[in-house]
This record gives structure tokens, sequence and C-alpha cells, in this order.
């Protein structure tokens, strides 16, 4: 096996792109005979010569391009493992677990993200997205870093900061009800038709939001499978404002909402467990989500 250091990976690089043996040797800040020797070296072990010497500036020869094309991937691997060590010993998590409701507009929330984490590369993000209570359910069970969701803001296990509200709209599809839209709609007259509700991602205490007791409904496992079935007259339900405000518009989804079917805003916010200590990253985050301006 051919054995080599990356001090001379980095050398035949250098001079490679600086042209010479003196700029590399200033370059990497190491004297000329130094690097001479470090690519002589090389050359002999891998077998071919890596450099053509016969003109004015030196310059890779065609076996040598091929050989710092991939000499450049593993510097360039090692330069990021040393940034990701560095991180290490400040102490920075090498993993974050974020938990997004199913209410959120997810790609506000993603681009929020991603403005972080772009400024984050050695730290990776786990993104799951969950329905109902399994938000909550994963930050008590300690396998969330950070919820963005809707929380009792009195329960004093939790602290958030305030996102977004999101407006929940009860909905039909034209044609859909055998009656009258008005809005004196009850309860007993909606109990005959099918209600399309999320199916609650919680394992141990499942919920039910807006739901008539009894009715016929369907179940999904997210919003936007939801408003399909909506829209095609499978059935009705509450809808996040900004998932249908363009059918509502158009006249291709109808609001139902009256004395007994009301709008319902939900404040989306970012939380976490008050008592856990939460590692650098999480704690920028956590600033971050506070002002992302």
């Amino acid at each position: 096996m051919i054995d080599f250091t990356f001090h001379e990976l980095a050398c035949i690089d250098a001079v490679a792109s600086a042209g010479s043996f003196h700029a590399a040797a200033a370059q990497l800040n190491r004297s000329h005979p130094a690097v001479y020797a470090a690519v002589k070296g090389l050359e002999s072990r891998v077998g071919v010569p890596l450099l053509d010497r016969s003109g004015y500036r030196v310059c890779l020869t065609p076996a040598g391009e091929a050989f710092c094309l991939r000499a450049q991937e593993v510097l360039s691997e090692a330069r990021a493992l040393r940034t990701f060590a560095e991180h290490l010993a400040q102490g920075d998590e090498t993993d974050l677990r974020v938990v997004v409701g199913d209410l959120c507009p997810t790609a506000k929330v993603v681009q929020l993200l991603r403005r972080f984490f772009d400024e984050c590369p050695n730290t990776r993000l786990h993104l799951h997205f969950e329905a109902l209570g399994g938000p909550w359910e994963r930050l008590f069970d300690e396998e969330a870093d950070l919820i963005l969701h809707h929380v009792d803001e009195t329960d004093l296990r939790l602290e958030s900061i305030g996102l977004f509200p999101v407006t929940l709209v009860p909905v039909v599809a034209p044609g859909f009800l055998p009656f009258p839209i008005t809005d004196k709609l009850t309860p007993q007259q909606m109990k005959g038709q099918v209600q399309c509700i999320i199916r609650d991602s919680a394992k141990k205490s499942v919920r039910d939001y807006n739901v008539i007791k009894g009715a016929r409904s369907w179940t999904v496992g997210d919003q936007l499978m939801k408003k399909e079935l909506i829209l095609l007259g499978m059935g009705w339900g509450h809808m996040p404002l900004h998932l249908i405000e363009r059918e509502l518009q158009r006249g291709k989804l109808l609001s139902i909402e009256g004395k007994h079917f009301k709008r319902v805003t939900r404040d989306i916010v970012a939380a976490r467990l008050r008592e856990k200590p939460a590692g650098p990253v999480a704690e920028r985050l956590w600033r971050f989500l506070g002002n992302p301006n």
C-alpha cells in the first residue's frame, strides 16, 4: 500500500496552483527544500512523475492532474474534519433535532431554518414533521431539542418564543352539502357528512380538535392530503388559511363559518423544555428564532 502524508498532498497541490516551488513554499510557510523533498518523495512512492519541470513554470503531468484532483478532495475533507474537530472542542453539537407541527407553513419554516443552518455547516439538522400531539410528545420524551408548534402557554415545563399565528377555517367543496350553506349550520346537520381529520402522530395521548363525535370521517396523515380530499368533495374540515386562501378566492372551496363552526387561530411558537440545558448551537438557534431579522 502506498502511504503519503497530508503535508505531501498540500505541497503538490500548492506547487500546482502556484507554479513554482518557491511560491508554494511561501504559500505554505515552509522552506523551499522541504516542499521540494515532499513532492519528490511523493512522486517516488506513487511511481510516476506528477510534475513536468521542463518549462519555465512547473506544471502537472496528465497523471499529476488526475492525482491532484483526488488530492484536493482529500484535503477538502481534511479541512472540514479539522473544522468539525474545532467545533467539538468548543462544545458545539454535532446534531440538532427539530420537530415541525402540522399547522406550520412548511416553506416559511424551512427557509427560516435554512438561514440559520447555513451558518452552522458542522451541525446536522434532523427535521421531523408531526401532527397534533406528536410534537409535544417528542419534546417531553426528549426526542427533540426544539419544536415549532402551538403549545399550552400555561405549561410551566415549557418556555416558548412566539413566531406567527395560523388561522383555521372550516371549509367544503361546492356541491358537497345537500343543503344550503348558512351561518347557522349545526353540528347535528353536519353529523351526517364525512369529516376529514388529521391522524394524531402521538402514540401515548391521542387528541381530537374540531371533531364532531359520532360523525363519519376520513383520517389522513397530513394537511395537504386533507386538502385534496376536501377539494374532491370527499369530506369537510378545518384547514389552515395559508393552504387554502387561493381556493377560497377562486370559489373552489367555500367557508362554512357561522355560529357553531368558527375560524380558529393558533399561535405557532418555538418551544423547548425549560429545565433542559441547551448546547451552544441550540442556544444560538433559540436567539435567532427570537429575532430572525
